[in-house]
């Protein structure tokens, strides 16, 4: 593998778990829906919340890529069904939100991130919506790209573009670490890139796949 330049992460199930963050965070909506718009859940617990949300892939395919997009329209809906105004769910967003960046970091993420800042110029790559601000990490990162800023989600070669775009270097320059086989060490390895796969819990690769170039069990082995 070259020195790279530039290394990019994807973040969910990279940096940090991200089931339970999800989970607690879909508490905390249906729980703040009860609370103030009760009528919008006499009919709706949390799974057939995520049956709704996932519904919307059909009705709005050109935004299967766009989490965000999906969880709102959503929630305009069941809104909407109850006689509540659309504009409630930008409200309904924000409780999600501040819950769902509310995580909690593998214990070798800080300080690797720490140690890889210092010597390399560090973006995001994600499919989904986590703010790095809201999760206390953006000073370590010069940029980031999720899939509703591209248009397009991993393992796509064109988010990897952006990533390239953004960072001003040639694709073998950069090392994109993440957990996902298909999105992240498929697709950036299509897009040029170098990429190492993070297999936390002992997980086979893919045989549909070529085998990875690197495969690491945490972040500390990371160039």
């Amino acid at each position: 593998m070259l020195p790279p330049k530039v290394l990019s992460f994807d973040l969910d199930d990279t940096l940090w778990p991200v089931a339970p963050v999800i989970a607690l965070a879909e508490i905390k909506l249906l729980d703040w829906l009860k609370k103030h718009y009760p009528r919008s859940v006499l009919d709706h617990d949390i799974h057939s919340m995520r049956i709704k949300r996932a519904a919307m892939v059909e009705q709005f395919p050109a935004m299967s890529h766009d989490f965000t997009f999906l969880r709102r329209q959503s929630l305009v809906q069941q809104l909407a069904e109850a006689g509540y105004a659309e504009t409630i769910a930008d409200d309904a967003m924000e409780v999600f939100f501040s819950a769902r960046n509310q995580v909690t970091f593998y214990p070798d993420v800080a300080s690797a991130l720490r140690r890889l800042h210092t010597r390399y110029r560090l973006f995001a790559i994600s499919n989904g919506n986590a703010d790095l601000r809201r999760c206390g990490i953006a000073n370590f990162f010069e940029g980031a790209i999720s899939a509703r800023d591209a248009g397009v989600a991993k393992p796509d070669v064109r988010i990897f573009a952006q990533l390239l775009q953004l960072s001003g270097v040639a694709a073998h320059e950069v090392l994109h670490i993440g957990d996902d086989p298909l999105s992240d060490v498929v697709g950036a390895t299509r897009a040029g890139m170098q990429a190492v796969w993070l297999n936390r819990d002992g997980r086979d690769w893919p045989q549909a796949y070529d085998a990875p170039m690197r495969t690491v069990t945490s972040l500390d082995p990371i160039v």
